[in-house]
């Protein structure tokens, strides 16, 4: 699978490693996401015409989005990697992951180990594999054809 794929398999390992960055340094090393999440907020609250937006978000949502957001990426990657009809491995996977990025952080100082980061991360997980899913569908349909169309000629010829 890795050899079949260098670049995407490149791509997300360094994606990984991002990741890892985001999640696995000390608090005191990294920027105070929640003051960003705050000034955000804050910022969307200047335009009148969010307010039905902004009067529904907290610092919290913002920060559970983000962790979403955070590993869409991850799924589209992984499903790339091991294709279409493995998706549930790619999710499987997604969650074994953020599972142990949970329990890893038990251990850094500064850090919380949250469920609730599960649930957002593997949310993420799955809403990027469907997006892999709904854009590589066409070529997934293309190459079944392909294969019935082949299969339909050998018998043809035996």
């Amino acid at each position: 699978m890795l050899h079949r794929h260098p670049f995407l398999s490149l791509l997300t390992l360094l994606y990984l490693g991002f990741v890892g960055l985001v999640t696995l340094t000390p608090a005191e090393d990294q920027p105070d996401y929640s003051s960003l999440a705050a000034r955000l907020l804050a910022r969307l609250e200047r335009y009148p015409d969010l307010d039905p937006l902004t009067s529904r978000l907290s610092v919290d949502r913002v920060e559970f989005l983000a962790n979403i957001g955070l590993f869409v990426p991850l799924g589209v990657f992984l499903l790339l990697l091991v294709g279409s009809r493995l998706w549930w491995v790619a999710l499987a996977a997604g969650i074994v992951l953020t599972s142990m990025i949970e329990n890893v952080q038990r251990q850094i100082p500064g850090r919380v180990s949250d469920p609730r980061d599960v649930a957002a991360n593997s949310i993420g997980m799955f809403l990027g594999i469907l997006l892999a899913l709904v854009l590589t569908l066409p070529a997934t349909l293309r190459r079944r054809r392909q294969r019935e169309r082949e299969q339909r000629e050998q018998s043809m010829h035996v």
